[in-house]
């Protein structure tokens, strides 16, 4: 029996790429049981290598543990009753198709909830179905772009406009789809109602960056304009040491004080007005920022290391991906994983980034399915016989 807050609440899985499978995989982890269903292909993310086996590819291995793959045509009239019958036994129905795709298929919120009432269907989409962009595609770089991540980049200092090397996009709305699941589950709880949620990409980064850098342009009239000036300076960045690069923050005032304190070269700044006050830091953001830089020039990674410590400075290493994997802290807390895949052999997973006490604590995922290994289970457990399953599957692998 699965473990975790969501333990017994059955999930429809009608995602693909990042976004969606990102956000069922976290409901996955927290004890969800998640349907996933897929055409004849596969998500398209099986088929980005590296890869050991053909429809295995490493991001879609760590999107898609805990859960199980089920391919259906839903062009088909076998394959759309299937699932809608998979529908009626399911809490949430969590799909990234775009919303007129899926009402032409005849998975609309109102086709649906008439199969089951209490029906959790959430939209993730590109754009607000109630704006002129409705029906546009969307696809992380698309929307970097169409909320300013290259516009920043470029402010930032970069020699042209880029995107954040990250699919930022689909994974920061994922995580608003998780909430989104999460908070209608509750409401259901109190008031027995389904409902319709839309999780669009383009207002959910909208409010991501604008958040940061609605700046000046906050007041009417303005007080100056866009951009959260701390961010957008040329000198924030890992700091260069004598022999390396540490990334440091020194920012609030006993931050600064500790620092004037510990660094005898930094001693005549604390009467410059411009490091007096956070405000006035704040102001001068781009002086404070060289100065600082200058003086880490002064000794080694290390030193600064030991020093920073000791004066109770934020400070931390930059590490890559593979560091990352040797990292003690993320050892000790066995958050850098291994397990052996049936199919994929050894492979380097992350656990949950949240651990829960006593009973909560959620059971441990599966592998990321196969292609359709488990049609034949979840088909049967719809009482489909093996006939018309047999016939399904044969349909499905011609097509």
């Amino acid at each position: 029996m699965a473990t975790g807050p969501l333990a017994g609440v059955n999930i429809l899985d009608l995602t693909s790429v990042v976004l969606g499978p990102f956000a069922t995989h976290i409901l996955a982890s927290l004890g969800a049981q998640i349907v996933k269903v897929e055409s004849a292909t596969g998500d398209t993310m099986r088929h980005v290598g590296p890869m050991k086996n053909a429809g295995m590819g490493h991001i879609f291995l760590h999107a898609n543990a805990g859960k199980q793959s089920v391919v259906l045509d839903l062009k088909s009239a076998e394959g759309l009753e299937a699932l809608l019958a998979l529908a009626e036994r399911s809490d949430v129905l969590i799909s990234n198709v775009r919303p007129a795709a899926m009402a032409r298929l005849g998975l609309d919120f109102e086709s649906v909830k008439r199969r089951n009432p209490r029906i959790i269907y959430v939209s993730c989409c590109g754009f607000d179905q109630d704006g002129p962009y409705a029906a546009k595609p969307a696809y992380d770089d698309l929307i970097q772009g169409a909320v300013g991540v290259p516009w920043l980049m470029k402010q930032y200092g970069s020699p042209e406009p880029c995107y954040a090397p990250v699919t930022l996009a689909d994974r920061v709305t994922g995580l608003h789809a998780v909430y989104a699941v999460t908070a209608a589950l509750y409401e259901r709880e109190k008031t027995g109602i389904g409902q319709a949620v839309v999780v669009p990409m383009f207002e959910a980064l909208t409010q991501f960056v604008l958040g940061d850098h609605l700046a000046g342009l906050s007041f009417e009239p303005s007080l100056g304009e866009a951009g959260y000036a701390r961010l957008l300076t040329a000198h924030r960045k890992p700091y260069k040491t004598s022999d390396g690069y540490l990334c440091v923050l020194i920012y609030n005032d006993k931050h600064w004080h500790s620092f004037f304190g510990s660094v005898p070269e930094a001693i005549a700044l604390q009467t410059d007005p411009r490091f007096m006050t956070h405000t006035a830091r704040a102001d001068n953001i781009d002086a404070v920022y060289a100065q600082v830089g200058r003086l880490m020039q002064t000794r080694t990674t290390a030193q600064w290391q030991v020093l920073l410590a000791a004066a109770d400075i934020p400070n931390m290493p930059i590490n890559s991906p593979e560091d990352l994997l040797r990292d003690p802290h993320l050892l000790a807390t066995g958050f850098i994983q291994t397990f052996n895949h049936p199919t994929e052999g050894v492979l380097r997973t992350t656990a949950r980034p949240t651990k829960w006490s006593n009973h909560s604590e959620p059971t441990p995922l599966s592998p990321a399915p196969t292609l359709g290994q488990h049609t034949r289970e979840v088909l049967s457990s719809l009482g489909y016989t093996d006939a018309t399953i047999n016939k399904m599957m044969a349909q499905t692998h011609h097509k």
